[in-house]
């Protein structure tokens, strides 16, 4: 089968399909979501294990040959995981409790389809998990701790939603055609309501905000994401107890959430 460049295809190798599926660990009752399910190379062993499969494929041509090869219990929908209605795609309420994603997200995309699935998240809490294939380099801002270089918007965005697992690292000849890059395999646990930090809504704006100017000190960054003079900015963060003199990229989650608010008020 040709990989089309356009829609960013790289088909999984016998040997890693085996261990990704041993990863992903579908049970009898589980329906599970897949992001990009191409030719079902994880769909088939995922559908043997799970009740149900709903598979979300933009390629029209593979989503057209998928349902020859696959059991009953796989649905395949072409449609485009940025833009696609979650509500009418996954089951009921009375037929699903707990519904977990998997899928070999296509890496010029990956950013935006996490993003997406915490907004997915959000309006539907039976979303309990995604295992999900992704370029190394944006596996490791998931899980970066701060003070590194990897640590940013992704780390912080994703990491006050869910709890993020490294599981598996991915060489490029896992793949046909091989990319360019490592791979890795990443599992996110989304946190119930009341284990996420609370912060106002305003939260996300000024992580991004802050993070746009990452290199200068948090007073400054603040003073120009919110318009304020450099001393109320500085004594903003004293006032939460955030040193004037760090960087965004050392600015933990919890604190991120308390300047936040207090920015709120």
């Amino acid at each position: 089968m040709r990989a089309r460049k356009r829609f960013g295809q790289h088909f999984l190798e016998d040997v890693w399909v085996r261990k990704v599926v041993a990863a992903v660990a579908a049970q009898a009752d589980d329906v599970m979501l897949e992001i990009g399910p191409g030719a079902g190379a994880l769909t088939l062993p995922i559908a043997a294990a799970a009740r149900l499969v709903i598979g979300i494929e933009l390629d029209r041509d593979l989503a057209a040959d998928l349902p020859a090869v696959a059991p009953p219990n796989v649905r395949v929908v072409a449609a485009d995981i940025l833009e696609i209605n979650f509500a009418e795609v996954l089951p009921p309420p009375s037929e699903a409790t707990r519904i977990r994603v998997v899928g070999n997200l296509p890496y010029n995309i990956s950013s935006p389809i996490l993003f997406r699935l915490l907004e997915a998240r959000a309006a539907d809490p039976r979303i309990s998990d995604a295992t999900l294939m992704l370029q190394k380099e944006v596996a490791d801002r998931l899980v970066a701790r701060p003070g590194t270089k990897d640590y940013g918007v992704l780390t912080v965005l994703l990491g006050r939603r869910a709890r993020i697992t490294h599981l598996l690292t991915l060489p490029p000849g896992a793949f046909r055609p091989p990319p360019k890059v490592i791979s890795a395999v990443v599992r996110l646990d989304f946190l119930q309501d009341e284990d996420v930090t609370p912060a106002p809504p305003a939260f996300d704006a000024m992580v991004r905000g802050l993070f746009t100017r990452r290199r200068k000190t948090i007073a400054n960054s603040l003073a120009a994401y919110a318009h304020l003079p450099a001393s109320a900015a500085g004594r903003l963060l004293d006032g939460v107890g955030i040193d004037p003199r760090r960087r965004p990229e050392t600015v933990t989650i919890p604190e991120f959430a308390k300047l936040a608010e207090r920015l709120a008020r």
